[in-house]
């Protein structure tokens, strides 16, 4: 899409790792909405989205990745130690 801005961001408890909710934003933010909220209603937790096949280059991916984020598993962004 040759765009730079934009956010993905998923919100998860912590003991559970079950998604509590989302915060998109960007082009086509509206597109990944019903992906978060099946998500939410269905109880998934970060596993169960990251073992979600996300079909590439898409931006359901952004999903994926912060899923994968959360799990630890990311292996297509570099993400630095904290």
């Amino acid at each position: 899409m040759a765009r730079e801005e934009g956010l993905t961001q998923l919100l998860l408890d912590k003991n559970t790792r079950r998604i509590l909710g989302a915060g998109v934003v960007g082009i086509n933010a509206g597109e990944l909405i019903a992906e978060t909220v099946l998500a939410l209603e269905m109880g998934a937790d970060m596993q169960d989205i990251s073992l979600t096949i996300h079909p590439h280059p898409t931006l359901s991916e952004t999903i994926l990745f912060a899923a994968e984020m959360a799990e630890g598993t990311i292996t297509d962004l570099y993400t630095p130690k904290k």
